[in-house]
């Protein structure tokens, strides 16, 4: 490949010639969609078993129901045989590629499989070159899958509009990474955004047992314990290829006719079994440990903590709740910004996902655990809720009340109220509260951190209130 191919540089769209082996060859399952001089054709048992194991149809695709149903943009691209572009978006070993694989083995239509981490601009205008001309003198359809589309930069992302704009080739993009950051909009508008989930336990555990026995992939050879099956689930994070690499490793240590235990699990895959049932004990456990190590200013205990949930394979979402919750109630106005914090790691979860995001999450945890503590937040809230719940409420005093509809000066809303701007310092005294409540303080905040400045500030405010100054 030129120099000028892989940086993108303009060339004619369509002066690239048209790889020979490519024509009108059909896609091999678990290869690239063409062979070249890095390629040789492997013979099926020598394939890895999450290839083998790659499904041959959508009704063998496990997961992914809400977009596998009648009437969706999969179903019609592979029943209907309609020309259409989508972005398929999710973390790794969801199925994005297992999607346009079916779409090769199902359809009539011509696949092209190219990698934005080996090809190039070139490449891909070869391809669509090639694409326009078979349907101009064929009528045959083509679908040009590209994988980590998030790799090709500005240059070679815009070579793709052209086809898929004039629908020379349904196009399928393949990312894990956020599409609005990764994929120019122009593309991104021309095409359909598939988002791909995690595979949950039940579907992780199916997959499973369908390598342990059918002829492709272990034809029985092995059997799973139960708790070496649940370790396995725990360690692939609703990754299915990641699931199927760790049974093969497993599956090569003992005999034919063997059983992979936990034992035998953690020497193939060099991890080690963590004890944590996310329906039991342990769940609920580690999760305030966790907490009550973050209150307590202990950052390593937390990270100890944080780090035992990942390796077990704990919600990621989860964990990035709790600390949201854990901004507010131990930490609250002594540190303002850890709700910011805890927050955009949240947010980093939805993004990126694991593994990456336990870098954004361990931030989370260091913020957190070395912020100011204050529970005069949650005090405040629980403490005003318990007065209303006992019934201490009343009526919103005349002055408060909304007096911009017809007739409200007639009765009295509105009358006697003291417009804060007006006044010194943006306060005025006048009653707020309900007579049932009035003179209650329900924050009181803190000397630590940020929230000792506001010790003063709230005394000085009520002084004001109360007609003290």
């Amino acid at each position: 490949m030129t120099d000028r191919a892989e940086s993108g540089e303009p060339e004619g769209l369509f002066d690239a010639p048209a790889p020979p082996e490519a024509a009108g060859r059909p896609a091999t399952p678990g290869l690239d969609a063409r062979p070249d001089r890095h390629q040789v054709a492997q013979p099926l048992s020598a394939q890895p078993l999450a290839v083998r194991m790659r499904p041959r149809a959508l009704d063998e695709v496990v997961g992914q129901g809400h977009l596998l149903g009648p009437g969706t943009p999969i179903r019609q691209l592979v029943d209907r045989d309609v020309p259409m572009s989508l972005v398929l978006w999710g973390p790794p070993g969801t199925g994005k590629t297992t999607l346009a694989t079916v779409v090769s083995h199902v359809t009539s239509r011509r696949f092209v499989e190219i990698s934005a981490v080996s090809d190039g601009v070139k490449r891909v205008r070869a391809e669509i070159d090639l694409a326009r001309r078979e349907l101009g003198m064929a009528g045959r359809q083509t679908v040009l899958f590209v994988d980590e589309v998030h790799r090709f930069n500005k240059a070679q992302q815009d070579a793709l509009l052209p086809a898929v704009e004039n629908r020379w080739v349904s196009f399928i993009g393949a990312t894990t990474e956020n599409p609005f950051f990764s994929v120019i909009s122009p593309l991104l508008s021309r095409s359909l955004l598939l988002t791909l989930e995690p595979l949950g336990d039940d579907e992780l555990r199916e997959v499973i047992r369908r390598a342990l026995t059918e002829e492709r992939g272990l034809n029985g050879a092995v059997t799973l314990e139960p708790a070496a099956e649940d370790h396995l689930i725990r360690l692939a994070g609703g990754d299915a290829r990641r699931a199927l690499t760790y049974l093969e490793a497993a599956s090569l240590v003992v005999d034919d006719g063997g059983t992979v235990d936990a034992d035998v699990l953690e020497k193939a895959v060099d991890r080690a079994a963590v004890r944590y049932d996310r329906e039991g004990d342990q769940h609920y456990d580690v999760i305030s440990a966790f907490i009550k190590s973050i209150r307590g200013s202990d950052v390593d205990a937390a990270l100890h903590y944080l780090a035992r949930m990942i390796e077990a394979g704990e919600d990621p979402r989860f964990i990035a709740r709790r600390l949201i919750v854990h901004a507010s109630e131990d930490v609250g106005m002594a540190d303002p910004t850890a709700l910011q914090t805890a927050v955009a790691a949240a947010q980093a979860v939805e993004f990126v996902g694991l593994p990456e995001a336990r870098i954004n999450l361990a931030q989370a945890v260091v913020h957190l655990s070395l912020a100011p503590k204050s529970n005069a937040v949650i005090m405040a809230v629980d403490g005003a809720l318990a007065d209303v719940r006992k019934g201490l409420a009343g009526p919103v005093p005349g002055h408060l009340r909304d007096a911009h509809y017809k007739g409200a000066a007639k009765i009295g809303h509105g009358e006697g109220y003291k417009y804060a701007h007006d006044h010194p310092g943006g306060v005025v005294r006048q009653q707020y509260a309900p007579d049932a409540v009035r003179g209650r303080e329900y924050y009181r905040p803190t000397r630590h951190g940020a929230e000792s400045r506001f010790t003063e500030v709230l005394a000085r405010i009520r002084s004001v209130l109360r007609g003290e100054r």
